[in-house]
């Protein structure tokens, strides 16, 4: 599913990862992480896609929304496990949003 953000500004976080083999927990935590993240102010949305590379694109309202999901301490648990199970490897990228448009039939 297409998030609906907001008219921009806003901020895009994009994690892009490759598995480690096995689930270990990981689609547990992933919904758990969804949840929370969805509760948590300033967030606006998510898309993620994945095949042997995973992309996930969280849309923040602020630097500052951002800062703090980094902080949330159930999430900083999932980023252990991610680091020591789930991932071979992984890397994070946070961009500003300055337009966006979009097609529909």
């Amino acid at each position: 599913m297409i998030a609906n953000t907001p008219d921009p500004p806003y901020y895009a976080v994009i994690f892009t990862s490759l598995r480690t083999p096995g689930d270990n927990g990981y689609n547990e935590m992933s919904g758990k992480m969804l949840a929370l993240a969805s509760q948590q102010e300033g967030f606006l949305g998510v898309e993620s896609a994945r095949n042997d590379l995973g992309i996930t694109v969280s849309y923040w309202k602020d630097m500052e929304s951002i800062r703090k999901w980094k902080e949330n301490a159930e999430h900083k648990i999932a980023r252990g496990k991610g680091r020591s199970e789930w991932y071979q490897s992984f890397k994070a990228r946070i961009a500003r949003v300055e337009r966006d448009y979009e097609f529909e039939k």
